[in-house]
Parts: C-alpha cells; structure tokens; sequence
C-alpha cells in the first residue's frame, strides 16, 4: 500500500508517533458507497493526478500506512516524513512534542511543490486545449464561407447547365415530332394502292387445300400398327394449317387496311398538337437561360419557390412525346407493314405453299422408303424364324433322344447298388466303388433333369417362335397395304402443284 501511494505521489496525511498507549476506539468513518465518489470521478479536470488530499473526503488519521507496520496509530508514529521526495526540509528540523499530534497533522497536510508543479501543467494545458478549439473553430467558419460561396457559384453553372440541357431536350423532341409527322402523311398515301393486289391471292390457295385434305383422308386406310402419327402426318397437317393461316392473313390485311388511314389521322393529330406546346416551351426556356446576375429586369419574387404549378416530370415529359411519338410509329409501321405485306405476301404465301408443297413429297418418298425398308426387314426375319422353327424341332427331337439314352446307364448303376447291397457281413464296406456308384446316380439324375428343363425351355422358344412368325406375317401384310396408300393413292396425286403464276409486283 505504501509503494502505491508514493508512486502516485501521495503522502501520509499525518507523522506516526512512538510511545504513546493505543486508543481504546477507532474514529467512525461512513461506509454507505454513496458517502464518497471514485477518485477518477472527482471534478478535477486536469489530466494529471494529484496527491491524495485532493480526494472529496480526507481518510482517518487514526492508522497511516507505514512501509514497515501498517498496523501503529499515527498517535505513535515518528515525527519524519515518510521520504526525502515529501519533506518540508526549513520544517522538518523542528521536532513537534507528541502532546502537539494536531499542530503536526497541520503541518502535513499542505500541497507539496509536485502537486504545485502539477497543477501548473493542468492549466496550461487547459489553456492549449481552450486556444486549439478556438484557432479550429476560427479556421472552420472561415473555410465555411469559402465553400458556401463556391456552392452558390457551382450551383448557378449548374442550373445554366441544366437549362442548356433541357433546350436541347426540347429541340431534340421537336425535331422528333415534326419528323414523324411528316412520315406518317408520307405513309397514308402509299396504303390505298396497296389492296388491290391482295384479293387475287385468296382463289389460288383452295386448290392445294384441297389436295392436302384428300391426302390426309386417305392415310386413315393404313391398317394396325402403321396407324401412326408420322412426319408425313404432321407435315401435311402444317399444310393446310399454313394454307388456312394464308388466307386469314389475308382477309386480315384487307380489313386492316381499311381502319389505318383513320388510326394514322388520330396520331398525326397528337403529334401537330404535341409539337405546338413545344415551341412555346423552348421559347421561355430560352429567356430563362439568357439571365445572369447583372441582366436586366431580374427580381425578388417572394415565395415563388412555394408555387407548384408542374404537371409532370421529366420522365412523364419525355414520355408523353415518345408515347406520341410511338403511337405515331406504331400506326405508321402498321401502314408500311399493310403496305409491304401486301407485296411480300404473294411472294410468302406462294413459297410458303410451294415449301410445304415440296415438305409434303419428301416426307412421302422418305416414308415410303422407310415402309419398303421394313417389309425387307421383316421378309429376312421371317425368314430366319423359319429357319429357326426348323432347327428348334430337330434340337427338340435330339434332346428326347439324349433323355432316353440315359435310362440304361442308370440301370446299370442302381441295379450295380442292388448288387452289391447283399453282400454279407463285413464285406458290406462302404468303399470307393460304393461311394463312387452313388456318385454315378446322383449325376445322371442331375443330367436328366438339365436335359428335361432344356427340353422344356426349347418348347417355350418353339411356341414363342410361332408366335412371332405369325406376328410377322400379320406386319408384312399392313406394310404392304400402307405402301399402296403413301405411293399410289396419295403421292400419285400430288406431282404437280396446281399453282398459277401470281403478280408480287405491282
């Protein structure tokens, strides 16, 4: 305790005196945590540590802490101070009586030249903390002015900026429009020439319609499993679903035509409306960029900021002219569709009956060959078959044959057993020729049974045979009707495209 004391700097509050007998109490010091505060609490705001007399409360004198017996009153300790580093040296020569213990604790309770020392350094360092926090405030106040002023001075290139950049939006969306009107006038001219050469088209799709419906009628006579739904099926099934969608196309485009011209004046009225409010924009937006703080006729309005009187933003705003702007080129690219559909759809129409047309046959011939491939593939399988219901009888009839060789060598081995079962007494001996007869029975019955489940699986293959021979003959025979339908009956009528020559020009 006394080397933590004097290396925070603190001292004995009062000199321990020798001699003097021990009280009969100790002085009442207040125990309640809420008598006294933390000594780093304490409202002392130098950083440095005083001695400990500048806690809030002063501790007993009664026990002082000494180096050598913490445990002796002060009454009884020695006039000296406790180290060279604490004494009062023109006062320390002075030797107080004991009977003088109050003069003495006086004496020692005064501030020491390190606490002196101490709280000089607290103030000046509290009076550089008070002057830096000062030169900061000084320094950010004026640098304050200087970035507010170049705040204000960006923000009015700024805003000059920005008004460029909306004239330029304007001028850019007022070419916009009247470029767009122009070309939607252009387009409603051209819409008028472009529907008589359209209904010339309708008559010439019946034909082929006619001939894939047939066709498909006829493929119904396939019989069993040639029934399918194949790629000639599904091509000729396109046909006259394309051949349908032709002529909707077309009847659609002739209706279509009809009800542009009035779509097309609508836009075109949006468009001459739109581009009117946008000259009378550009022209005040063009005063309000020209303005500068020296110009003339500059004023306070106060409150004007508070004044809303915007209808849209500059999203809204663009949009509102591209909205017209698409409009306008949604109607006009429906007139130039109508328009180049008109010539296009002869010419599609024709190749995309022509590509069907050719689709169809292919998938004929390719269908045709696949039948033929197969009734070759079944003739040579049923011939194998037969070949092999023939070779599975004679394997049949040889194994009968091996069973019934096994009977006498199984005779010959339990009639030996038989034998040899009356020999008398000691001579029945259980030796190699008995051990080995047994064997012998044993593994001709095993050969007879392998032979007899071999027999029957040969049976099963036999039946099993049959059976697919008459499963062929049955395929071979819808193979050969499926052929007469594809070749002759469907393919035959479908050699020439019955397809005039069509104006795609006009």
């Amino acid at each position: 305790m006394a080397e933590l004391m004097a290396s925070t700097g603190a001292y004995m509050s009062a000199p321990r005196m020798e001699g003097t007998s021990a009280p009969t109490f100790l002085p009442t010091i207040g125990t309640m945590q809420s008598s006294f505060q933390p000594y780093e609490t304490y409202p002392n705001t130098t950083p440095l540590r005083r001695s400990l007399t500048t806690l809030p409360w002063r501790a007993s004198n009664y026990y002082g802490t000494a180096r050598v017996n913490s445990a002796v009153p002060n009454a009884y300790s020695m006039p000296e101070p406790h180290s060279e580093k604490y004494s009062l040296t023109q006062v320390d020569s002075i030797k107080v009586p004991p009977i003088f213990a109050a003069a003495r604790d006086s004496l020692y309770t005064r501030y020491t030249p390190n606490d002196w020392t101490v709280s000089n350094l607290g103030h000046h360092l509290v009076a550089d903390k008070v002057r830096i926090g000062s030169e900061r405030v000084r320094l950010d106040a004026s640098r304050l002015c200087r970035e507010l002023d170049d705040k204000t001075k960006r923000a009015q290139e700024d805003i000059g900026k920005k008004l460029g950049d909306r004239l330029g939006d304007i001028d850019y969306w007022r070419t916009e429009v009247k470029h767009e009107t122009d070309n939607i006038l252009t387009e409603i001219e051209s819409l008028d020439r472009a529907k008589a050469a359209l209904e010339k088209v309708l008559v010439e799709t019946e034909n082929p319609l006619k001939i894939a419906t047939e066709c498909l009628y006829n493929r119904e006579k396939r019989q069993g499993i040639d029934l399918v739904h194949d790629d000639v099926e599904r091509v000729l099934i396109k046909e006259v679903d394309n051949i349908k969608q032709c002529q909707e196309d077309i009847r659609r485009m002739i209706q279509t035509a009809n009800n542009q011209i009035s779509l097309d004046r609508a836009a075109q009225h949006e468009l001459e409306k739109d581009l009117g409010d946008k000259i009378i924009a550009h022209r005040l937006d063009s005063v309000a960029h020209q303005l500068r703080n020296n110009s003339r006729g500059i004023n306070f309005y106060e409150g004007i900021e508070r004044i809303d009187n915007t209808v849209s933003v500059p999203l809204s705003w663009a949009e509102f002219s591209n909205n017209n702007i698409q409009r306008s080129k949604s109607e006009r690219l429906a007139t130039v569709n109508v328009r180049r559909n008109v010539e296009q759809l002869m010419n599609r129409v024709a190749e995309s009956i022509g590509d069907n047309w050719n689709n169809v046959n292919a998938a004929f011939a390719d269908r045709i060959k696949e039948y033929v491939d197969a009734r070759n593939r079944l003739q040579n399988h049923l011939a194998k078959v037969l070949q092999e219901i023939f070779d599975m009888e004679k394997n049949i009839e040889l194994m009968k044959k091996c069973i019934q060789e096994k009977e006498a060598p199984m005779q010959v081995a339990q009639t030996r057993l038989v034998t040899r079962v009356r020999r008398p007494n000691v001579e029945a001996c259980r030796d190699v020729v008995q051990h080995r007869l047994v064997e012998e029975v044993y593994e001709i019955g095993e050969t007879v049974e392998q032979l007899r489940t071999k027999l029957r699986e040969s049976e099963m293959a036999l039946q099993r045979l049959l059976r697919a021979k008459v499963s062929l003959e049955h395929d071979l025979a819808v193979k050969n009707n499926s052929i007469l339908v594809d070749r002759e009956k469907c393919l035959g009528t479908r050699k020439t495209l019955p397809w005039s020559s069509m104006v795609a020009v006009y």
